[in-house]
């Protein structure tokens, strides 16, 4: 659950941009914002790997006690 805070505190971070852009249309706030979706981009992709690696671990520590039984 840490890294699901981690996101939800990366998403936080962008809102005064998001209102600057959407709402006041000031470009260098749509700059940052697009800076800001390319670092959750990121982050997106280091989880997916984190979760691939633990199902994958998983799959690993599952088929090894069975084989060392027969």
């Amino acid at each position: 659950m840490d890294r699901y805070q981690e996101l939800l505190d990366l998403v936080a971070t962008f809102k005064v941009d998001f209102d600057k852009f959407y709402l006041k249309q000031n470009k260098s706030a749509g700059v940052r914002l697009r800076k800001h979706m390319a670092t959750l981009k990121r982050k997106a992709q280091e989880i997916r790997n984190e979760v691939q690696d633990v199902k994958a671990k998983m799959a690993e520590e599952e088929s090894t006690p069975a084989s060392s039984a027969q």
